[in-house]
């Protein structure tokens, strides 16, 4: 509140117009991208899929803003808005990044064994698979040229 003079000698109390807390929004909208970008970009690529860095790193940024908003609600109410939505806001964040969490790290330990892929050491079965020129390739011609293969096997869903 603030004093204004209407006439001489007349003080008046006068409400200040409260501006937005953008960057509690903005760091909301930053959670739900960190989220969101992973299903839809980051898992497409086993830099970002194995450990998911660039997630953490835009969760990290949301979890800023979410503090200095929350920050200048709470130090300046007068000046700005947020006290609530910034609440209930950051409190939505938490819950995103747990599910995230959750989905990515627990749930990805109860993927089914790899039973019947081959152990490190052990003999590979004969095969022959398209390379990425969709040229049929096998194990018997990769070693009759050169002295070993290297073979990876991934274990998941694609």
């Amino acid at each position: 509140m603030r004093l204004q003079p209407l006439g001489p000698g007349m003080p008046v109390m006068t409400r200040m117009k409260r501006r937005w807390n953008i960057r509690i929004w903005a760091g909301f909208a930053v959670t739900l991208f960190a989220a969101l970008s992973y299903f839809f970009l980051f898992i497409r690529f086993p830099l970002t899929r194995d450990i998911p860095w660039a997630t953490a790193l835009l969760f990290a940024a949301g979890a800023w803003f979410l503090v200095v908003g929350l920050t200048r609600a709470f130090r300046r109410p007068e000046t700005y808005r947020g006290r609530i939505s910034g609440v209930v806001l950051g409190t939505l964040s938490i819950f995103v990044i747990g599910l995230f969490a959750y989905f990515t790290f627990a749930l990805a330990r109860d993927l089914p064994s790899a039973s019947g892929a081959p152990r490190v050491g052990q003999t590979a079965p004969a095969f022959t698979l398209p390379d990425a020129n969709g040229k049929l390739v096998s194990l018997h011609d990769l070693l009759s040229n050169h002295r070993a293969a290297l073979l990876i096997f991934y274990r998941g869903y694609w």
